[in-house]
């Protein structure tokens, strides 16, 4: 397990076991601190190299030993935060929530000089009304929440994950634990549950009776969290069908706000077995779509939900060579679509890419397909 570099913006790390997971989340949760600030007390400054100013930050952080975190802000946000004494670098994810803080946005904040940036947040935050929650996690700034009560509720992703294993392992048979990843913008773990066949049942007879062939069939369960406002805690049914995740939707969703706590959370774990019969009959549903032109559908659907050309295409040729172009099912079409997933997963893509591409894709669910059946010659 590498740790040696964590401090890092573009820190990724995949776990192929489970208890290495759980390990590596309570060291993170070990070196994050919560801080509550007044958000008109924040005030940001810029690195600029070869400056004096930016010089002593740097040899203050080499006395300490910690001179390469310094070196990774001055490659990365070239920011970093005032609070009270303490000179804290700035993560590239807690952007995000510094915007918020401030309340400002516009793309046109990300190509102006730092130090100018660095100016109209100081500016922004000194007419601020209440308390900014400092996240500090491996000596940078992540995230900079909402203080006050009615804002943003902290759920640690240790007990998350936890709690999450822990329940599984209660309530289901032969729980599998199939992998994870951290990186400092989002957390996931996925879980097979390989001794419920009654989750999966109906939707097998179903396959089986449209002659849909498929070696293995089982339910797993992901969970998707975020400390820096990307993401609640979030538990995503899915399928694994022949080694690849089929996304189905309809997440128990937990924001980290108003309050939320883990007894909140134990709440959504506990209506987890409920919730694959509203996410499966979806997937149900479009086996009795029938679609007359595939590729157009398929290409009006994937540019609807939002799927890239660089990986739609390549999903599309490789639906068209397994399929045709004869009449088809939603059903048949949505596998294509999800193949994405693979396809991203194959490119070396990051974890937080491919979790968010599974969103995309399950969004498929809810279009109306007979909209994109239309004939014809159609562009991408």
């Amino acid at each position: 397990m590498n740790e040696t570099k964590v401090y890092a913006d573009g820190y990724f790390q995949s776990f192929a076991g489970e208890g290495d997971f759980l390990s590596f989340l309570k060291s993170r949760k070990d070196k994050t601190t919560w801080k509550i600030e007044a958000s008109n007390n924040l005030r940001f400054e810029a690195l600029v190299k070869d400056t004096a100013r930016t010089e002593a930050i740097v040899d203050g952080y080499r006395v300490m030993g910690k001179e390469e975190i310094i070196e990774d802000t001055l490659d990365g946000t070239q920011l970093v935060l005032r609070a009270g004494r303490e000179c804290i670098p700035v993560r590239s994810c807690a952007i995000k929530t510094i915007l918020e803080r401030a309340r400002i946005s516009g793309n046109a904040l990300s190509k102006v000089d730092r130090s100018v940036f660095a100016k109209i947040l100081n500016h922004c935050l000194k007419v601020a009304d209440g308390q900014a929650l400092l996240k500090v996690s491996d000596d940078k700034i992540s995230a900079v929440h909402g203080g006050d009560k009615s804002d943003y509720s902290i759920l640690e992703m240790y007990e998350l994950f936890t709690k999450t294993s822990d329940y599984l392992n209660e309530n289901f048979d032969d729980v599998n634990y199939a992998g994870g990843f951290f990186d400092h913008s989002m957390s996931t773990a996925v879980w097979s549950l390989d001794g419920n066949d009654e989750l999966v049942k109906t939707y097998k007879g179903l396959l089986a009776m449209h002659s849909v062939k498929c070696h293995e069939l089982k339910a797993s369960v992901r969970l998707t969290t975020s400390d820096v406002g990307i993401s609640g805690a979030n538990l995503y049914p899915s399928l694994i069908v022949d080694g690849k995740n089929i996304p189905l939707g309809s997440p128990l969703k937990l924001e980290h706000k108003n309050g939320a706590t883990m007894k909140d959370f134990e709440r959504k774990l506990s209506m987890l077995y409920s919730q694959y019969d509203l996410a499966i009959g979806k997937l149900e549903n479009l086996i009795a779509v029938t679609v007359k032109n595939p590729s157009n559908t398929m290409i009006g659907v994937m540019s609807k939900i939002g799927i890239p050309k660089k990986y739609g295409v390549p999903a599309l040729e490789k639906f068209n060579a397994v399929h045709g172009t004869g009449f088809c099912t939603a059903h048949d079409i949505y596998y294509g679509i999800a193949e994405v997933v693979f396809l991203m997963q194959c490119a070396g893509e990051s974890g937080v890419r491919v979790t968010q591409m599974e969103e995309t894709v399950s969004r498929a669910l809810n279009v109306k397909w007979q909209e994109f059946d239309i004939p014809g010659e159609i562009k991408w």
